[in-house]
């Protein structure tokens, strides 16, 4: 029923757009040469002069950016944006870890990740967390909104949007292939062919990643395989398919070092059997259709697959008591032998069908916008754990904790809708908006027997609706300076698990994520090669839901947290003397600082460490939530080809759990976690007589030794990186 009402309200749009044509307007065309308002695309920025017309605060990592800085994963180059905190793992960011403004990184639960402006996490209604990103060489820039706009996505609202552009077809045929060594057996092959020919464009992008991770007895291969296709079929009308296939073969682990194993070696891994084996398939049809001159309609068809395998290790020694009561674990010494391996078996289904239309008129003199959308989406979770009795063996085990121990299928369907309205009237712009969701869970326990679901299991389904409303203002006060100033409500839907039961199928007593933001700032480039952005911030917290894992206790159980309260400021610099001057040699410089003097849980708190539930937070800071973040670089290009840049990166030290433990307790998981600084040097060479660009980089310049997580045991940041390679384009 719900699917077809939303499919009738998908063709009641659609024929509605369709009249607002005319006849003129309807007729056919001949094509003409592409250009972006062609081109199916979903923009959450745009082209950075459109920064000026953002109600909110907002960044481009742009491809020179990344190119020339040579950044080694996504967390390299989302660390250029201010308020975004990206934590380490296991080296590669193949499982980022990103939070904004103070939110928790791990996984990236609370930031919405897209892909040319369709979702690119695999659950993000019923389990947003990133078991899988794409590698970096895939996209050619990157859009992060921070404001009241990121209600036009959804359905997280509370820290953010990051929205990965992939590569537009070249007008000619083009081919471009870099090839990257390293130490820690690193090796990268970046193939991207890309052409326009006859009304008809293509992009193939193909990257080979593979090396040691950040730790000893890690070691990941990767395989990208990017497809891109464009037809102009008129002058109004335009397709995009994209195909991607994704593979990686992991030897990484989950778990960390206690605090004895890490004075002995940071870098250790124990772990020998861990392993992660995941594949992904996805792919996505979108149409563009020009209605008028000043009008767009957008629909997109999208889908994926993503099946992961992840074999962790058991132990029972005296700090890892996962499998106390098999006897073939007893301690250390058997963790290579007969232990066996827990194996987290998981297939994810996500499609789903979306419609945006935008449209510009005049009025007041002024050009005012509408946009508005609706989307219906579908997830399907299958996921089992099977504990063998040899590493890696799908086939359950005979010991005593062997066997099927989980068989869990969740679902997830959403259907929304969002209107904004961008009023002009001079040089002052308001835009209001609402975004409205409706979820509907639904979960079987497999385990479980039940004749009332045809003996398939326990079953439970729950529904809710969510409406999400926000407002953002901004005033030209001179040209090229602009105030702005927001606020809406940040929303984050509770995952299928959290909140239904796994052993009665009932509703469980568990809020979404709520909070109401605010945000007011200034941007402004009277000046060429000068440009600023400063932002004050306040989220407000009605309930933030925090695990206990994370909090630095043990299980991942999510409660209602209650009240927690997030501010500060953050504050981007770019200058470029060589474009103030009109100069061929250029010296630039760049910053992107967060100052976040509180993240704090208010009103009643209690902790979620074990033992420790009765004692009081209220008023402890944040666990992951730095009081400072400094991104700078400062570099010069010179007009023969060479462009050198040495980036510096700050993080202060941060607490690991809600108790904010000062010292390391033995497990590892808890205490604080000192600040650090890390440098990476990066030098280009465009040689002048072929289509070469040479490269040489150093990532952790001074090899300093940081921490970089602990919610499973303490990590070891990434260890110093020493790369070279070299570009060649056709």
């Amino acid at each position: 029923m719900k699917k077809g009402l939303t499919l009738s309200f998908c063709l009641a749009f659609t024929l509605a757009a369709q009249n607002l044509a005319t006849d003129e307007e309807r007729a056919p065309k001949s094509p003409e040469a592409p250009t972006q308002r062609q081109l199916p695309m979903v923009r959450v920025i745009g082209e950075e002069k459109q920064l000026s017309q953002i109600p909110g605060s907002g960044s481009i990592v742009d491809t020179k950016t990344l190119e020339k800085s040579r950044v080694f994963t996504v967390n390299e180059a989302l660390r250029k944006v201010s308020g975004l905190n990206v934590r380490d793992e296991e080296g590669f960011a193949l499982r980022p870890n990103i939070g904004i403004r103070g939110l928790n990184p791990t996984r990236s639960t609370k930031v919405l990740l897209l892909e040319d402006g369709l979702p690119l996490s695999y659950a993000p209604y019923g389990d947003n967390a990133s078991y899988y990103h794409p590698p970096i060489e895939r996209f050619e820039r990157i859009e992060v909104l921070k404001g009241a706009g990121q209600i036009r996505f959804g359905p997280q609202t509370v820290g953010g949007v990051i929205n990965y552009i992939t590569p537009m077809p070249t007008p000619t045929p083009t081919a471009k292939l870099t090839f990257i060594g390293g130490n820690r057996d690193y090796f990268n092959a970046h193939l991207n062919f890309s052409g326009f020919a006859n009304n008809a464009g293509y992009v193939i992008d193909y990257s080979r990643k593979q090396g040691q991770g950040a730790r000893d007895n890690t070691v990941s291969y990767l395989n990208d395989l990017n497809l891109k296709t464009i037809l102009l079929l008129t002058a109004s009308h335009a397709l995009t398919a994209k195909a991607n296939v994704y593979t990686e073969d992991s030897q990484v682990t989950y778990s960390g070092l206690t605090k004895a194993e890490f004075e002995e070696n940071p870098r250790q891994n124990p772990f020998l059997n861990d392993r992660m084996v995941a594949r992904r398939f996805g792919s996505s049809l979108s149409h563009s259709w020009n209605i008028f001159s000043t009008g767009e309609l957008v629909t997109s068809l999208y889908g994926a697959y993503f099946t992961r395998d992840w074999w962790r290790q058991s132990s029972n020694s005296a700090q890892r008591p996962n499998d106390a009561s098999d006897p073939n674990c007893a301690g250390m010494a058997n963790l290579l032998t007969t232990c066996g391996n827990e194996g987290r078996l998981r297939n994810y289904y996500t499609y789903g069908a979306e419609s945006r239309f935008n449209m510009r008129y005049q009025l007041f003199e002024s050009e005012q916008s509408l946009e508005t959308g609706m989307r219906a989406h579908y997830e399907i979770q299958d996921r089992r754990q099977v504990n063998g009795d040899f590493p890696n063996s799908r086939v359950p085990g005979s010991s005593p904790n062997a066997g099927l121990v989980e068989d869990n299928e969740r679902k997830a369907n959403a259907y929304s809708g969002f209107i904004t309205h961008r009023f002009v009237y001079g040089p002052m712009a308001l835009t209001p908006g609402v975004r409205v969701e409706h979820m509907i869970y639904e979960r079987t326990n497999r385990l479980l027997a039940n004749q009332a679901n045809g003996g398939r299991g326990v079953y439970g389904k729950t529904q809710f609706t969510e409406i999400i409303p926000g407002a953002g203002i901004d005033v030209q006060i001179i040209e090229g300076t602009t105030l702005f100033a927001g606020v809406h409500k940040g929303f984050s839907p509770p995952r299928v698990e959290d909140i239904i039961s796994n052993t009665t199928g009932e509703a469980l007593d568990l809020d979404p994520e709520r909070s109401i933001n605010y945000e007011a700032g200034v941007r402004s480039k009277i000046l060429p090669g000068i440009y600023g952005e400063l932002t004050y911030f306040r989220m407000d917290f009605q309930n933030q839901i925090v695990p206990a894992s994370v909090a630095g206790g043990v299980g991942a159980t999510f409660t209602n947290a209650g009240r927690t309260l997030h501010q500060g400021i953050e504050s981007e610099v770019k200058l470029s003397l060589g474009e103030f001057l009109q100069s061929r040699h250029d010296v630039f410089f760049t910053s992107a600082v967060t100052y976040l003097p509180t993240a704090k849980y208010e009103g009643t708190r209690f902790s979620s460490v074990g033992g420790f539930t009765t004692v009081s937070v209220s008023g402890n800071r944040l666990p992951y939530a730095p009081e400072w973040l400094i991104t700078s670089t400062i570099g010069y290009a010179s007009p023969w080809g060479f462009d050198v840049r040495l980036e510096q990166v700050y993080v202060s030290e941060m607490f690991s759990d809600d108790l904010n433990t000062q010292e390391v307790v033995p497990n590892g998981q808890r205490g604080k976690i000192p600040s650090y600084v890390i440098y990476n040097l990066a030098m280009n060479y465009e040689l002048p007589w072929a289509p070469v660009s040479l490269f040489f980089t150093i990532k952790n310049l001074t090899d300093e030794l940081y921490i970089a997580d602990r919610s499973r045991g303490t990590l070891p940041g990434t260890p110093r990186l020493i790369q070279g390679g070299l570009s060649y384009r056709l």
